[in-house]
């Protein structure tokens, strides 16, 4: 069993080392210092939320995934450890696709394999993760034999989540990555017989050869402003094959579409030209739910991310500086005993801990906390160029403000520039509020107009609301630091996205329910967006595939698929396919785009939106709207597929029937 994991997840390991050496080994990652110097307090911008923006991580190539020796006969791994490596080397083995095109055309050029399969990011994500119903229901179709009936299935949300009126679409190269590479393999095949004893071994023999290479996938492009009943994701293609792929990608573009859409809202809240950075690694639903958090974050608008393993894998900006126990951990002077530091342009060798102390005098502070002018002067030592101090440890105004302004001023007279301060607790609105009089003050005192500059970036549980409340007293905060409600959603826990059913064999499938927004719209339908005469959008519609699609110029009748008062008329001036296809039969025919030209996209989408639809308090909604043709087929379907009760004789009415 072993053996058949080992081929069933593709973990290419040549052995596992017999020693706790050579576990170690296998297992450490290169240990570079972060900033990228040798530690001796040379100028860097890397221990500040100025770091630099790293590129994506290279492949790791020919790196040991528990190899061992040349020539060493290694004990085979057991399927506990084997998971855990394979987890190991698919995360840090992340390439982006376009990249990962480029050197398959390469390769083909060279008389390698070049067939496209692109996997997923998580070592998780293969065909087993997914619900068991999935597995019975193909069984149960092939026992009938309707399994490869052709079918169409729609992937869509029924509301929008937060309160409010729009969602950013997110998670489509994961959702390609997993279907390039699903695949059942030989161990995978074994488990499932165990799970399933009682299927005919021939169901297994056929799961065998299951792939993608007949299923069509046509979908929003990745970024986009979307909104409710629109499909996100269509899937055409054998019945049990795409019944098979709905678990997987329900939770592909579950979560990433509700944080991308959540850092959007927290973006719009905190207002335009301020930097909001998402700092929730700690605080996440675990290792997966981080690296999505960050990375789908930043496409929803987050500037940069704590997080350092998504920043290196996604090219993310990474930014920090300390805490408070680097602040609690000096208690005097004595503990710095090598206070040195070179100047910026002279070389000249100074002592950065008496000059500080002396700035605090010049500018008048007397009675601040010695130990943390201590760690401040230890920090500066080591980053110069990025000093940005957390000032809240023993007194955010009396005594964190003005030992980092001391020290701010140490470093101008060594040809060095601050940063700022970073509060963490308080009052915000009104502790940034004081801390920026205290920057033009000893600014003023001292000469120095841009002290009254210094960044001051603001964490503290901080949330959608509180941005708002921030906004309404008014604040003096250029950077939020948001972690625990960014990242988790804990407004809004799932956004219920749901795979349907809406057309086999090409007839048209409907699900019918006494709650009318969880009646799905049959058939294979193309989506549109129309544009107003202000150049903005002003509504979706769902047209039929084999319908007339939505010209620019030309009036038509756009209808709340279940209301029939609701309807308007649109002349668009401007209409917008929304669905393309991405993964044509085995073959992936789009290009995807970077993360900054996804942030890009996001944000153009948000910023042609009309504000009312944004809105945090009350947005107006936005009109999705079906065809005249469509809303006709809905009701004639639904008529037709709907049971008519016999109520002659019997007492207990059913109110739809009275």
């Amino acid at each position: 069993m072993e053996t058949d994991w080992t081929d069933a997840t593709e973990a290419k390991l040549v052995g596992t080392p017999t020693t706790s050496r050579k576990r170690r080994a296998a297992e450490q990652q290169p240990e570079d210092h972060p900033d990228g110097q040798d530690g001796t307090g040379s100028s860097t911008e890397c221990g500040s939320l100025q770091a630099q923006q790293p590129g994506p991580v290279p492949p790791a190539g020919t790196a040991a995934a528990g190899a061992g020796g040349e020539g060493e006969e290694a004990a085979p791994p057991s399927a506990k450890r084997v998971r855990r490596e394979l987890r190991r080397r698919n995360t840090l083995e992340y390439i982006p696709l376009n990249e990962q095109r480029r050197q398959l055309a390469a390769a083909s050029l060279e008389g390698a394999d070049s067939t496209e399969q692109f996997r997923p990011l998580d070592g998780f994500v293969t065909p087993l993760l997914t619900d068991f119903y999935q597995l019975t229901m193909a069984y149960a179709y092939w026992r009938n034999n309707t399994h490869e009936q052709p079918a169409v299935f729609d992937l869509f949300f029924r509301k929008n989540p937060f309160h409010g009126e729009f969602t950013i679409y997110a998670g489509l190269e994961e959702v390609v990555r997993f279907v390039s590479s699903f695949r059942l393999k030989a161990g995978q095949l074994e488990q499932l017989r165990s799970l399933m004893p009682d299927c005919d071994p021939a169901f297994f023999e056929w799961l065998a050869t299951v792939d993608c290479s007949r299923i069509k996938v046509y979908s929003l492009p990745e970024g986009t402003v979307c909104f409710p009943r629109i499909p996100m994701i269509r899937v055409e293609g054998p019945m049990a094959i795409a019944q098979m792929l709905e678990t997987t990608l329900l939770t592909l573009v579950n979560f990433p579409s509700l944080v991308a859409t959540n850092a959007a809202r927290h973006r719009l809240a905190a207002g335009p030209g301020k930097v909001l950075l998402e700092f929730g690694l700690r605080r996440a639903q675990g290792p997966d739910g981080a690296i999505s958090a960050s990375r789908y974050t930043y496409i929803g608008g987050c500037d940069g991310t704590s997080n350092v393993l998504a920043g290196l894998l996604f090219g993310l900006p990474v930014k920090g500086t300390h805490a408070h126990s680097f602040v609690t951990s000096f208690v005097s002077e004595e503990d710095l005993p090598d206070a040195t530091l070179r100047h910026k342009t002279t070389g000249e060798t100074a002592d950065l801990l008496k000059l500080a102390l002396r700035c605090r005098e010049e500018l008048g502070f007397t009675d601040t906390n010695t130990g943390e002018l201590t760690a401040f002067t230890a920090y500066a030592r080591a980053f110069p160029n990025g000093y940005l101090a957390l000032v809240d440890t023993y007194d955010t105004l009396k005594s964190g403000v003005p030992n980092f302004l001391a020290v701010a001023l140490a470093l101008h007279r060594l040809g060095y520039r601050a940063v700022g301060v970073r509060l963490d607790s308080g009052d915000l609105a009104y502790l940034s509020k004081q801390t920026r009089k205290m920057f033009r003050s000893a600014g003023k005192r001292v000469g120095l107009d841009y002290f009254g500059q210094f960044s001051i970036t603001a964490s503290n549980d901080i949330n959608e609301d509180t941005l708002v409340s921030l906004n309404q007293q008014g604040h003096e905060i250029d950077v939020f630091g948001i972690g625990t409600n960014l990242v988790t959603c804990q407004a809004q826990p799932a956004l219920g996205c749901v795979y349907k059913l809406v057309e086999i064999h090409g007839m048209p499938r409907i699900k019918l329910s006494q709650e009318v927004s969880k009646v799905t719209l049959p058939g294979r339908k193309e989506a549109f967006r129309l544009y107003g005469n202000q150049g903005s959008p002003v509504a979706d519609i769902l047209v039929p595939s084999n319908c007339e699609a939505p010209q620019e110029g030309k009036r038509l009748l756009c209808r709340h698929p279940f209301d029939e008062k609701k309807r308007a008329y649109v002349t668009p001036t401007k209409v917008m396919p929304l669905l393309k296809l991405v993964w044509d039969q085995g073959k992936l025919v789009t290009d995807f785009p970077t993360m900054e030209s996804l942030k890009a996209y996001v944000t153009g989408q948000l910023q042609e939106m009309r504000p009312d639809h944004l809105r945090l308090l009350n947005p107006t909604p936005y009109k999705v709207s079906v065809s005249s043709e469509l809303y006709s087929f809905i009701h004639d379907l639904w008529l037709q597929e709907a049971p008519i009760p016999d109520i002659s004789s019997s007492n207990d009415v059913n109110e739809d029937a009275a």
